[in-house]
């Protein structure tokens, strides 16, 4: 590779003092921002709402106790439902919320029952002052906390029992009969009884278990915390006649989440721009680089690497495939255009948790091959057993892929009795792998960190520095698998609030957080290895971006567990540090213009067009899907009504692909470009492919997702919160021609992946020799060190 290095920028005397004071000042952040996390962790875990060793009516009958609400939230893991509907507004949005559902059923049965006990009638034949007199009876009754934390036992009233045999019988037939949308008849299999300890489901009737686990949770989000004034959902979800109405926090907070964001806005774009802490101290214009692929070093390993690319493009196409099912399911829930053997296969929640998990399977994959590709040029040398290493690697994912997607069909069917836990879907949403499956996971992440180490190990010993360039790739590889560790802290029994807390660790921290900086760290690390920009002040711009995404990012997570049963805290830390979080992306889609810059002006010649559009692809979804839509989902005063409902998703998908999906395909590509013989590389598939992504991204967001948001916020503020998650507001004609047209943007969306994957596949067939074999010096640019 040739470099014109004639011009070099200027680094200035105070630059090494301003890389220590960064340093600190990352240091500090990280640490307070854990802290808190792990304080409030500590403070949900104190506060969360009991789980009664006994419920009883007030002459004393047993009615449900701790076994058999443990046992009703195994049983609605076990068969897959928060892949189909909600509990505290947290799965899916197909199905209904079941806590708002449960909550509804339980408040009109309290109502029926005191109408008929004053005025011996039911509640519908009242007038209207005979009504508002029954629900301010039943509001009075529903919020008085009868938990007594001595005895550990509740007690229901009259009324609320009732309320409760209402819950019960409704979900008799709901799981009996099916619920008239996309849930399967007879999905609780009562001949598959648990025999065994750690089954989890208590030995008896499961759908009754459920419908406990289910009133449970509309009884804490109705009940009052222990000398609080609000409850323990923070009166979520919206429901005037249980009483639940918006707190004055949700207001507060959303107004000092919008000023203290226009304050740091105004802060941080001064400092970031008074010390020049960016990636752009770049080669002039006219002096670009000219980068000559035929004299580019490669090894064993890194041609191996090849076809973890093309797996990557192929679990793309299923899960696009899996995707377009769901959307179908939508406006034919129980069938395919009629087919119904495969609705019998692939219910939607059997497709939701495929869909999901081969997300995170391709693009965690092709950040491992990226990974893998990286690791000699980074140490110089290709380590011996590095290539046998890498297959038995891929061996593994394979074995992972396939057998966690074997053993979540057949746990959610019922056929793994009691090791559906361990083989089967362990039933969170993003967590529905088994915990063999987890396992699998980790030595694999475990694995692949001992290749790149072995990789970039001269590298390090060469970096002075330790916390420079090398140091921090090597670090942010480190973060991968330890934090995927938290996962495990998740057991069946485990209480709902504390289970979500930890689950969120992985959605949030682990994919938005950690894989986000590692993905900064490479976006660097490519930079300077192109030769684009210099390493000293890649470094620089690391430090201050890692301060911003940790520092919003870490607290941010809060915006979850603003109604899941935790502390009302959360609302106040969750508002503010989730506002925080668009300024990070708002500055990388700046860095990504300048990126851009560059690139257009390198001329022809730059071999990695086609990394730099999905690169720009990634820092306007970064912006747009997680910073715009991520902070109109996280406001208070909108969470409250909007949470668990298609804004979520059109969030979700503008940052989930948008961002790291995109990204995965710009390392993908770049890695590919190097392995691949120039003569067999073609700009224009892959031009093709990043239009019809984003195109299709952007379509069915805001074609669909967006739209059905919109009316369906409305439903929750005008009928309450159970209403805008009713099948009947998914079968109004208007929701089902915004459903029935996503299909265009769909079928453009599949168009740029099969055009992706067709290109990954005739590549894969060319690809260059080894110029280097084991043990070999590589002549590549020395990153260690800034010359």
């Amino acid at each position: 590779m040739e470099v014109n290095r004639t011009v070099r920028p200027n680094i200035r005397p105070g630059r090494q003092t301003t890389n220590s004071f960064l340093k600190s000042i990352l240091i500090f952040t990280i640490l307070i921002s854990f802290t808190v996390l792990l304080v409030g962790g500590y403070w949900i875990f104190k506060e969360m709402a009991p789980r009664p060793k006994e419920v009883r009516s007030e002459s004393g009958q047993v009615l449900m106790t701790k076994e058999t609400i443990v046992g009703g939230q195994a049983v609605f893991q076990k068969y897959g439902l928060m892949d189909y509907g909600t509990v505290l507004g947290h799965g899916s949005y197909m199905g209904p919320d079941y806590t708002a559902e449960a909550l509804k059923v339980y408040t009109e049965g309290m109502q029926d029952y005191k109408a008929k006990e004053r005025y011996n009638k039911p509640f519908a034949d009242l007038t209207d002052d005979e009504k508002s007199i029954i629900r301010e009876q039943v509001m009075k009754e529903m919020r008085k906390n009868r938990y007594n934390p001595v005895t550990d036992v509740l007690v229901l009233t009259d009324a609320q029992v009732y309320g409760l045999e209402k819950v019960r019988d409704y979900y008799r037939d709901v799981f009996t009969n099916g619920d008239g949308w996309g849930l399967k008849k007879g999905l609780i299999n009562e001949s598959d009884m648990p025999k065994a300890d750690r089954a989890w489901v208590a030995n008896g009737d499961q759908i009754q278990q459920i419908a406990d686990f289910f009133f449970w949770t509309a009884w804490l989000s109705s009940t009052l915390r222990i000398g609080d004034e609000i409850t323990y959902t923070n009166n979520w979800p919206y429901y005037e006649d249980a009483g639940n109405t918006m707190s004055f926090s949700a207001v507060w907070w959303s107004g000092v989440s919008v000023t203290v964001l226009i304050l740091f806005v105004g802060i941080i774009l001064y400092v970031f721009y008074r010390y020049q802490l960016s990636m752009q101290e770049a080669y002039a214009a006219g002096k670009f680089p000219v980068i000559d692929l035929r004299r580019q070093p490669l090894t064993p390993s890194q041609v191996k690497a090849g076809k973890y690319f093309v797996v990557v493009s192929a679990l793309f196409f299923v899960q696009t495939m899996f995707g377009a099912l769901l959307a179908h399911y939508y406006t034919e829930p129980d069938s395919f255009f009629g087919i119904k053997w495969i609705y019998d296969i692939l219910p939607f929640n059997i497709a939701k948790g495929y869909h999901l998990q081969l997300a995170i399977f391709w693009i965690a994959t092709a950040w491992l091959g990226m990974g893998i590709f990286i690791a000699p040029l980074v140490g110089g040398q290709e380590p011996k057993k590095q290539g046998l290493l890498v297959d038995l690697l891929f061996w593994a994912l394979v074995v992972l892929v396939a057998g966690s997607m074997i053993g979540q069909w057949l746990g959610v069917n019922g056929y793994l009795g009691n090791e559906w836990f361990l083989f089967g879907h362990q039933g969170w949403e993003y967590i529905e792998l088994g915990r063999i499956w987890q396992i699998i996971l980790v030595v694999g992440m475990l694995l692949w960190l001992f290749i790149v180490f072995r990789g970039v190990k001269r590298g390090l010993k060469r970096e002075s520095d330790k916390g420079g360039l090398i140091h921090l790739l090597f670090y942010s590889a480190i973060a991968v698998p330890f934090f995927y560790i938290f996962a495990f802290f998740i057991q069946p029994d485990t209480n709902f609030t504390m289970a979500d807390f930890w689950r969120w660790w992985i959605i949030h921290l682990w994919v938005e957080g950690i894989f986000e900086v590692f993905a900064v760290v490479v976006i660097g690390f490519l930079l300077v290895q192109m030769r684009l920009v210099t390493k000293k002040s890649t470094v620089r711009a690391l430090y201050f971006q890692f301060t911003l995404l940790l520092g919003s990012g870490v607290i941010g997570i809060g915006h979850h567990y603003y109604y899941n049963g935790s502390p009302e805290v959360w609302i106040a830390l969750g508002a503010v540090f989730s506002a925080l979080e668009v300024i990070p992306l708002t500055l990388l889609i700046l860095e990504a213009y300048e990126q851009y810059k560059m690139m257009r002006d390198g001329g022809v010649n730059f071999p990695y067009k086609a990394t730099f559009w999905f690169l720009i692809s990634t820092a306007i979804w970064n912006l747009v899907g997680a910073g715009v839509l991520g902070f109109l989902i996280n406001l208070p005063a909108v969470n409250y009504f909007e949470h668990g409902q298609f804004l979520t998703p059109a969030h979700g998908h503008g940052a989930m692909m948008g961002v790291y999906g995109m990204f995965a395909i710009a390392v993908l590509l770049y890695s590919l470009r190097n392995i691949v013989k120039p003569e067999a590389w073609n700009d224009k598939w892959l031009k093709f492919s990043c239009w019809m992504l984003n195109i299709g991204l952007a379509g069915m967001i805001a074609i669909t997702l967006l739209p059905v948001g919109i009316l369906q916020i409305k439903e929750a503020f005008v009928n309450g919160y159970w209403a805008s998650r009713s099948p009947s507001f998914l079968q109004q004609d208007i929701v089902q021609t915004l459903l029935l047209v996503r299909f265009v943007p769909d079928t453009i969306f599949l168009i740029g992946v099969v055009a992706l994957l067709v290109f990954a596949i005739k590549v894969l067939f060319h690809l260059r020799k080894p110029t280097h074999g084991e043990g070999e010096e590589l002549p590549v640019a020395n990153l260690a060190e800034e010359e």
